[in-house]
């Protein structure tokens, strides 16, 4: 009996001995580089695959967080320096660079069916429209997104909350800190000489039109592009009757999506429908909502029974709204009768409510769509096919909060650089069924973006028939690369950069 319990006792001592320990830290500067092929456009190409880590420093030269990237490099190429570089940042704030890396321009997409739903098994498989065959590509995490991190100090302290939103959560500290970054990055690859490129979405766009000036002005690198994708204000207000009005375009394009128009408008292209919805909305629903309390109750009639011809709204709803229905309304009305309710980042996707009652929908129906394939197909391709080993959490959505979004003027700063730089050329990518940055907004924020007109050849628009991803559709896939290859293609330099 005494040999079994001594057994027993040090059977269970194996049991629980406990693992080896290890810090569950981002390293500080690392990184490590695996080489792939690639059949992009019919063609293959190498390339190499640069994942790792790369340090932000304060100002006495201590590394107080560490930014946790992916670099893409085509194999073989003679000059680098004539190659673009394309910097890629999501948006959020507080999102990981995820969405754009696995989904649009990167050598690899989630696996997804041609409308953008997951498909299980979850994995990733290659992207035939990459634009790797023509630009390299670096794809940023920015603080406390992916496996990026704010980096404790000698004493094993991390800064206080208030300093860490003053050094890195804030529309202007977050430009400040991460064009430091790049300045670094581009010099440790030996990038200077190369096109140079930013893209971004949804916040991603304030992110890289305030980078356009700093990067200009106190890291004297002057970029050939910019692309905002799916675009917030970027600094330029939207208020009152614009604001309300610009909504009409989106949610006329969902209410056609969803076969809910008359025949009338239901057997028009989309495209031409719209642009009749955009003369509309401009000349008629601008002016009618600015008279408020005051307009004729005639016109106030006709109008609103023009939105509900456009919208598939009732004459009724769109009156008790004042002509100025908000977007949570729209997205619980327009399928209440079907049951059903419309996504907010990409309407066309359906969710089901606990009530059809109600003024909101429940939740968002697009955004658990992509959460449930992107984030274990994040995880296994960093990890498996990349190589990248870490008991670190990579965050969809990091901690940021609460975000300083005072002083924004990154749209007049991009504006400024355009003016500065004539090399520098902007494309605008939108959604027409994204009804959180929603395209008609986006083209006002363009047109508004130089008043002086001057610049105006050096601003392009590219609207697809999906949503804030607008990627996610495989036809919108090759479209939207082709347009942001097209782009990089025409904005190399030519000649001398002066007006």
């Amino acid at each position: 009996m005494k040999k079994l319990l001594q057994l027993f006792v040090f059977s269970a001592l194996v049991i629980v001995s406990p693992i080896q320990a290890t810090e569950r830290k981002i390293p500080i500067d690392e990184k490590q580089t695996s080489h792939h092929q690639a059949k992009i456009l019919g063609k293959k190409i190498k390339y190499s695959a640069t994942i790792g880590t790369q340090p932000v420093w304060d100002d006495a030269g201590n590394p107080i967080a560490s930014l946790h990237f992916t670099y893409y490099q085509k194999s073989g190429v003679k000059d680098y320096g004539k190659r673009p570089l394309l910097i890629s940042f999501n948006g959020g704030p507080g999102s990981a660079s995820v969405w754009m890396h696995l989904a649009y321009t990167g050598p690899k997409i989630l696996n997804i069916d041609d409308e953008g739903y997951p498909v299980q098994p979850y994995g990733v498989k290659n992207n035939p429209y990459s634009v790797l065959d023509v630009a390299d590509i670096v794809y940023v995490n920015p603080v406390n997104t992916g496996y990026s991190r704010i980096l404790e100090n000698d004493k094993g302290e991390l800064p206080s909350k208030d300093k860490q939103k003053a050094l890195f959560f804030g529309v202007n500290a977050d430009i400040k800190y991460l064009a430091e970054w790049i300045n670094t990055f581009v010099t440790r690859n030996n990038r200077w000489l190369s096109p140079k490129f930013l893209i971004g979405e949804s916040y991603g766009t304030t992110r890289v039109s305030g980078l356009a000036l700093e990067l200009q002005n106190r890291q004297w690198m002057y970029l050939n592009g910019v692309i905002l994708v799916s675009p917030t204000e970027i600094g330029i207000k939207r208020e009152g009757p614009v604001e309300a009005a610009n909504r009409i375009p989106y949610f006329a394009a969902t209410a056609w999506y969803h076969n809910k128009l008359d025949e009338k408008y239901q057997s028009m292209p989309l495209t031409a429908f719209l642009a009749e919805v955009e003369n509309f909305t401009i000349n008629k629903v601008i002016p009618a909502i600015s008279k408020g309390g005051f307009i004729e109750a005639s016109e106030k009639q006709q109008i609103a029974a023009t939105i509900a011809n456009y919208t598939a709204l009732s004459e009724t709803f769109v009156l008790r709204n004042n002509l100025d229905i908000p977007n949570d309304a729209f997205w619980k009305e327009l399928l209440r009768e079907d049951g059903f309710t419309v996504g907010r980042l990409d309407s066309r996707y359906k969710g089901i409510d606990k009530r059809d009652a109600g003024s909101r929908p429940d939740y968002w129906a697009e955004l658990t769509s992509w959460l449930h394939s992107f984030t274990p197909a994040i995880n296994y391709y960093l990890q498996q096919e990349l190589g990248y080993k870490t008991d670190l959490k990579y965050n969809m959505f990091g901690s940021v909060h609460p975000w300083d979004r005072s002083n924004n003027k990154t749209g007049e700063n991009l504006r400024l650089a355009m003016a500065q730089n004539p090399y520098l050329k902007v494309m605008v990518q939108s959604g027409y069924f994204d009804g959180a940055t929603n395209y008609f907004d986006a083209k006002y924020t363009m047109w508004q973006l130089d008043p002086s007109g001057k610049m105006r050849e050096r601003l392009s628009f590219k609207g697809y028939e999906s949503g804030h991803m607008m990627y996610l559709r495989r036809a919108d896939l090759e479209t939207s690369n082709q347009d942001v290859r097209e782009f990089i293609l025409n904005a190399l330099p030519t000649g001398s950069a002066k007006y």
